[in-house]
């Protein structure tokens, strides 16, 4: 990772997706395994349609169906387009959302479901945070391990 952006960073202070949630539900799960690749996200369990607040301040950059993994997606990039929060299984996305739509910390921005290929019974928010390449695609990047930034409040 680039020193700027390490940096930056670690100045970050997110916001808990889901209320009621302690940041101790999301250690390790960024390095399960999931057939045969990294999992690079954290899942954080909750009943369907719970809602799901960003993280920070930001701006939607893609809502999107994964037929095959996430389902329902949200992808939100910071105000400094340097990293992008994936939110994905969503039942449902919060009425009103849409792409270019800026967002506040806190905004419902979707809600907690089993879209994809999450099992229909263990409703959960996976919850990715990387860092966007020089292109800023919405589905390129590095990713990063969310558990330290919410431990650390």
């Amino acid at each position: 990772m680039k020193l700027v952006a390490a940096a930056l960073l670690a100045t970050l202070h997110l916001r808990m997706p889901i209320d009621g949630v302690g940041p101790e539900t999301l250690k390790g799960g960024f390095y399960d395994a999931r057939e045969g690749h990294p999992h690079e996200a954290v899942d954080i369990m909750a009943p369907r349609n719970t809602a799901v607040h960003a993280v920070q301040d930001g701006t939607i950059a893609k809502l999107f169906w994964s037929k095959g993994g996430g389902g329902n997606t949200i992808y939100e990039f910071d105000p400094t387009n340097t990293y992008a929060y994936y939110y994905a299984h969503l039942e449902r996305y919060a009425d009103g959302i849409a792409e270019g739509q800026h967002v506040s910390t806190g905004q419902v921005i979707g809600y907690v479901g089993t879209s994809g290929n999450a099992p229909p019974n263990a409703p959960h928010l996976h919850f990715a945070i990387f860092e966007l390449t020089a292109a800023h695609h919405w589905w390129q990047g590095k990713a990063i391990d969310p558990y330290p930034f919410f431990a650390s409040r």
